[in-house]
């Protein structure tokens, strides 16, 4: 009996080491977040891909979040406040596989009169809701700058607040790209002039840990992680390829970002792509980073509390 015991247990065990779902629901944000998926999306069109993914381009950010609740998703590109609040949330139900973008935040403004931070004292710059405020917010007490009206509410949406930078009815504002990329465009059609004076990115740098501007990430469900490792390996392996392959051929990337929904203008996204910090961070590095940058966040935006080591998977 023990040694037949024994066998079904290995059995079972080697099936789900060596087991392969019959189907593997990602979900993607459009905008920078999922620009790195798009060659493997492309790939998996043409049937080139190691597994049998269904892939699903989302807009708003909660419907990916609620997908990995509720199990409709087995791997989503999500903000990052938003994983740790995900992971909050089902106490562990998912971990971050991989950081896929750095920070993509720029100061826009029309004139040349604010070259730092300290130069927006005394004026009101109007910012999109969630992570680019938080991120905003918390660079100006870094920084130690006061009197600045940061308004997150006229303008939630990055598109809306895109549109009224590029028909100058802002004077400041914070925008991700590719959103920069076609405020500018427009408003040098509109007879706007527009200026991007400060990159995020490098203010953060200044003030925090190096490196752990970390707006977005890859998260998978727990238990498809536990059920099925070796597709959680291949697939960081194919999404590492991909993400390389967006920052090695901008041009062929951006069409593939078009098609895929991802971005509708091919153009703009092959323009934005050098300037969005795409990346493919895992491991204890990507702990690091992503740990420090939560560290600053508001903990109601993160669901509560900092995640623990089981948050982050393979360190």
């Amino acid at each position: 009996m023990l040694v037949s015991l024994f066998a079904c247990k290995k059995k079972d065990e080697n099936k789900t080491a060596g087991a392969m779902p019959s189907n593997v629901r990602v979900a993607t944000l459009n905008g920078t977040t999922g620009f790195g998926m798009a060659p493997l999306i492309s790939q998996r069109s043409a049937g080139t891909t190691a597994l049998p993914y269904t892939f699903t381009v989302e807009t708003d950010a909660t419907v990916v979040r609620d997908g990995l609740i509720n199990g409709s998703f087995d791997i989503g590109a999500v903000p990052t406040n938003v994983a740790a609040l995900i992971y909050n949330r089902t106490s562990g139900g998912v971990k971050v596989l991989a950081l896929n973008t750095r920070g993509v935040l720029y100061l826009v403004n029309k004139g040349s009169d604010v070259l730092t931070l300290a130069d927006l004292s005394g004026k009101t710059v109007y910012c999109p809701a969630q992570n680019p405020a938080f991120i905003t917010n918390a660079l100006l007490q870094a920084a130690a700058v006061t009197g600045v009206t940061l308004d997150s509410t006229t303008y939630a949406a990055p598109a809306d607040l895109r549109d009224a930078v590029a028909a100058g009815l802002v004077d400041y504002a914070v925008l991700p790209e590719p959103m920069v990329t076609i405020a500018k465009s427009r408003a040098t059609q509109a007879g706007v002039t527009l200026t991007v004076s400060i990159d995020l990115t490098a203010e953060w740098d200044k003030y925090f840990t190096p490196g752990s501007l970390v707006q977005g990430c890859v998260v998978a469900r727990t238990d498809f992680i536990n059920q099925y490792p070796d597709a959680v390996t291949k697939f960081l392996e194919e999404y590492a390829a991909s993400i390389a392959a967006v920052t090695a051929d901008p041009e062929t990337a951006s069409q593939q970002i078009a098609d895929a929904g991802i971005f509708a203008q091919a153009a703009v996204a092959k323009a934005a792509i050098p300037k969005c910090n795409l990346c493919c961070v895992t491991g204890s590095e990507m702990k690091t980073a992503l740990s420090a940058f939560l560290a600053v966040m508001p903990l109601a935006s993160i669901g509560g509390a900092l995640p623990g080591d089981a948050f982050y998977y393979g360190t």
